[in-house]
């Protein structure tokens, strides 16, 4: 829900009262269709480290999907430990402050996907359809896929249009966003 803080007059002065509005879920899964990298948030011996990674989506269950390198530092992270976050942001333009910047941020848990996962098969093809001109990077030995599955979900639509949605609410609409 996004929470706008407004003041009111009242016989005892003012009064600071929140107005309740719906978030965009809709606006959250175009910008995760349209944007086609994130920040990838890992754990790196108790400290964060933040790293760039191509995703793609599949959409049921809902997981963001990353072709990752075993040799490179987020993937071992990601092995180490899978508690994650992602971040997925509007484009700078140079038009509007970045303060306005639209952008969804998620924590959830990552996966290894091998091949006889019963997601692999979804998995490859999302990342495929995103990236063809990576489809070989699955030929070499190092490359593996993760399924990030969101746990917690915030959407920052623009100046002061905050909110926190359920994963259930973003994968119905990324759903209806790809249809």
């Amino acid at each position: 829900m996004v929470f706008l803080p407004t003041l009111h007059r009242s016989d005892r002065g003012f009064r600071l009262e929140a107005i309740v509005r719906e978030p965009s879920a809709a606006r959250a899964a175009e910008l995760l269709r349209r944007c086609k990298v994130a920040a990838l948030g890992t754990v790196h011996q108790g400290a964060p480290s933040v790293s760039m990674v191509p995703y793609a989506i599949i959409e049921d269950p809902l997981a963001f999907v990353v072709l990752v390198s075993t040799l490179s530092a987020h993937t071992k992270e990601m092995l180490e430990d899978p508690n994650v976050a992602l971040m997925i942001m509007e484009p700078e333009t140079g038009t509007k402050p970045p303060h306005t910047l639209a952008r969804v941020s998620m924590q959830g848990r990552a996966e290894p996907i091998s091949q006889g996962d019963p997601r692999f098969g979804a998995a490859r093809a999302a990342y495929s359809a995103r990236f063809p001109d990576m489809v070989g990077l699955f030929e070499l030995g190092d490359f593996t896929l993760f399924a990030i599955a969101p746990a917690t979900v915030r959407v920052i639509a623009g100046f002061a249009q905050a909110a926190s949605i359920t994963p259930a609410s973003i994968a119905r609409s990324v759903r209806h966003a790809g249809q």
